[in-house]
């Protein structure tokens, strides 16, 4: 059984659709509409579906960034995610040393890395 209904019956009715209109310029009009007919009933049926391309609650409270250094670009890189939903937290992957630091709450206003302790950003300086 295929894992993504949804996907292909959208793509099978979309190949149904243009192979029904390449076989009415060619003047096989039975055969056009039969499977241009099809293909918008394919086209339905598969928008009409739910896709489970999505991740599951659980993966999205639990996602975290890739470690890694990020590239150099002239000054102190870093990468802020914060979640939307309760808990709020935040977690920060310092560019220097590639290492990542979950914070409880938004954003903060100044932040030092604890692993290289350089200084990645300070707000209260704007």
């Amino acid at each position: 059984m295929s894992r993504n209904p949804r996907e292909n019956l959208i793509l099978g009715g979309f190949v149904c659709i243009v192979f029904g209109a390449f076989f009415t310029i060619s003047g096989v009009f039975v055969l056009a509409s039969t499977v241009g007919v099809l293909g918008i009933a394919l086209f339905a049926i598969g928008m009409s579906l739910r896709s489970n391309l999505g991740m599951s609650e659980e993966a999205v409270r639990n996602w975290r960034p890739a470690e890694g250094q990020l590239p150099d670009a002239g000054r102190v890189m870093y990468r802020v995610d914060v979640t939307i939903d309760e808990p709020i937290e935040s977690t920060i992957v310092c560019g220097p040393c590639g290492k990542i630091t979950i914070h409880p709450g938004p954003k903060p206003i100044r932040f030092v890395c604890s692993h290289c302790d350089i200084e990645l950003w300070n707000d209260e300086e704007e």
